[in-house]
């Protein structure tokens, strides 16, 4: 249904641009075949006055004019919808050329080539070259999990979703129903932040942790949208580093690279093993289980005690 009413929508916009005239909606309805199929002329009304009210909320400037035999017309002048030419100074067209490079590995590089080409065709400054990268750094946002675009454009639309997500201290995925507010980007994964509607909460999601196809759902929000999500500050608080504590721990010698890069000393034991002293926040258990057997927690005993339930959860499941 909804892609009928965008052709007739479609159909109605290049009928009222086409013409040299007011077309009448006599004239009208018998140019539209979905008109013709309408039935009565009060169902073809109602539909014609919510087609022209939805076009004109588009932004299509439609005129309404009585013509000589006392008839309506309805016309839409192409002056009067025509776009302002695009001029862009060499700046702006330098970070269009960027903006167009970071999608290079999504679904979005045709379209934002095809942009830019049109760009260059419009009058795009001669002196930038938006394919020729501007430094020696070029920005890109590797996009491999098989979710990204569905949970895009559902964040766009406001639409609701299912997937199953399999969180680090789980053995199985779960069905998660969900309310997709924004995506972002942090420290190489992509991360989904919205209304967990089976837990009432604000939740992350981890898009590599989605398995299966996203599935969109009918209906709307149950939950408002804030008009700020911190994605970042969000992740970043759950990984350990927003730190107001300092946790020591035992890290078998050659492992856990990233615990060392944030441990503010580091001590050898012998055996194998080192005597790491590192700084950590909120969410830091569910971090260090991901390394398994390669780390023992030595204290504090609350972070010891979170870390055991989270492996002991794992060897239930």
């Amino acid at each position: 249904m909804a892609i009928a009413k965008a052709e007739r929508l479609m159909n109605l916009a290049l009928c009222l641009l086409g013409t040299r005239r007011p077309l009448s909606k006599r004239e009208l309805r018998g140019s539209i075949e979905a008109y013709l199929e309408a039935g009565s002329d009060d169902s073809f009304n109602r539909m014609f006055e919510r087609d022209k009210d939805d076009l004109r909320e588009l932004g299509l400037v439609i005129e309404t004019v009585e013509n000589i035999d006392g008839d309506v017309g309805y016309l839409a002048r192409r002056d009067s919808n025509r776009l302002p030419p695009v001029t862009l100074d060499a700046e702006e067209a330098a970070a269009l050329g960027l903006a167009a490079k970071v999608w290079q590995q999504a679904r979005l590089a045709g379209a934002a080539s095809g942009a830019l080409q049109k760009l260059r065709a419009a009058g795009l400054p001669e002196e930038v070259d938006p394919y020729e990268p501007h430094s020696a750094l070029e920005p890109r946002i590797p996009v491999h999990e098989a979710a990204f675009e569905p949970l895009m454009l559902a964040c766009r639309d406001r639409r609701p979703v299912v997937f199953d997500y399999r969180k680090a201290t789980a053995a199985r995925p779960e069905a998660r129903h969900v309310e997709p507010w924004a995506l972002e980007c942090w420290r190489g994964h992509w991360y989904l932040a919205g209304w967990d509607r089976d837990r009432g909460a604000e939740r992350l999601f981890r898009l590599s942790r989605i398995t299966g196809k996203v599935r969109s759902r009918a209906g709307k929000f149950t939950a408002e949208v804030p008009d700020v999500v911190t994605v970042r500050e969000t992740v970043a608080s759950w990984a350990g580093e927003i730190a107001d504590r300092s946790a020591k721990l035992r890290l078998r010698a050659g492992a856990g690279y990233p615990l060392r890069a944030k441990a503010t000393s580091v001590r050898e034991l012998g055996d194998g093993w080192d005597e790491l002293e590192i700084p950590y926040g909120h969410g830091m258990d569910a971090w260090l289980v991901e390394f398994g057997p390669d780390v023992v927690v030595l204290e504090p005993a609350e972070l010891r005690a979170d870390v055991v339930d989270r492996l002991r959860a794992v060897a239930k499941g």
